[in-house]
């Protein structure tokens, strides 16, 4: 069976007796299929791919609630801790991301929002209740009319925003 170059990384190779030797007819000797003990698969170690999202850089846990999970995720707690720089971040972050949709000052008045309508007015109602696991897990996968947004940025950040809304919109 061939294999293209991309996905048989073989410059681990330093010894036959290491790793395992597959069948293959041209010389009777076989295809290498792992080096390394330590990296099984045969693969070596990469930077991750230029604009993407890396994980785990800063420690915080994986966020493993699916989409199907919203009222598991009012249990989540922020693991940022709250202090005047995160809340500027979180600011900034708001902008760039969110207001579009829910305007500067989270009235659901946008310029997206007067476009498709039914967007969110975080100062109002039960949004100024919900949890803020709640407000991340909807950043994360989103919800109804809201796209998800856990691909555009790390979770570091989408929990900067969560205390954000929670301390200045939602005061």
């Amino acid at each position: 069976m061939y294999h293209s170059v991309a996905y048989e990384p073989l410059t681990q190779i330093t010894n036959e007796e290491e790793g395992k030797w597959l069948s293959n007819r041209e010389d009777g000797k076989g295809e290498f299929f792992n080096s390394n003990i330590n990296n099984p698969h045969g693969m070596n170690m990469r930077e991750p791919v230029a604009n993407t999202v890396p994980r785990n850089k800063n420690g915080i846990l994986p966020y493993r609630l699916r989409i199907a999970d919203l009222e598991g995720s009012a249990l989540v707690e922020n693991p940022v801790e709250l202090s005047d720089e995160v809340l500027a971040e979180g600011g900034q972050l708001y902008i760039q991301y969110c207001s579009a949709c829910h305007g500067a000052q989270g009235e659901g008045d946008g310029k997206v929002g007067e476009v498709i309508g039914g967007v969110a007015n975080l100062k109002g109602g039960a949004y100024k209740e919900l949890p803020e696991g709640h407000i991340f897990h909807v950043i994360t996968h989103g919800k109804g009319r809201m796209g998800a947004h856990g691909s555009q940025m790390s979770i570091e950040r989408r929990w900067k925003i969560v205390h954000y809304v929670k301390q200045e919109i939602q005061k």
